[in-house]
């Protein structure tokens, strides 16, 4: 049988992914160690920011791919340094959600603030159409990639 080499646009899309993907965790790695966080934290700080709706602890192991004991091990931490809380739900106390602090968030935003000047200089040499058609790619790109189970090694 034949073997396939990639379509060079898809390869050459896969290289720069690569590179975002690095430059991304290089920045996550520098905020985790400022903070005295682990990269992970920092996944479940962006988790919950991102959030439409409040995250209880087991959602967000489920989307971070953690176990009971680590999820609850970073919420602990997260909830020390200050960045989150938890609230009961006052119908059903059993029920927590984690919130974000804002004043956190402030620490967060000063830190990524060269991330977000970086994005808009980027961004500024594209014109809507073709912003509309990257954000289409890369949301379409997150779903299929939050329906893809990792293989078994």
């Amino acid at each position: 049988m034949e073997s396939r080499e990639p379509h060079p646009d898809l390869q050459a899309l896969g290289v720069q992914l690569r590179r975002l993907n690095g430059e991304l965790n290089r920045l996550v790695h520098g905020f985790a160690a400022g903070q005295g966080l682990h990269p992970t934290d920092v996944q479940a700080l962006a988790a919950i920011l991102d959030s439409e709706v409040p995250l209880t602890p087991s959602v967000l192991r489920h989307r971070l791919g953690l176990t009971s004991g680590a999820v609850s091990a970073c919420v602990d931490r997260l909830e020390r340094a200050g960045h989150i809380n938890r609230v009961r739900e006052s119908a059903d106390r059993r029920v927590v959600h984690l919130h974000y602090v804002p004043g956190a968030q402030a620490r967060a935003r000063r830190y990524f603030g060269p991330l977000a000047e970086a994005a808009d200089r980027v961004r500024s040499g594209f014109n809507e159409p073709e912003l509309a058609v990257v954000l289409r790619f890369l949301s379409n790109l997150n779903e299929e990639l939050t329906e893809t189970k990792s293989p078994q090694v």
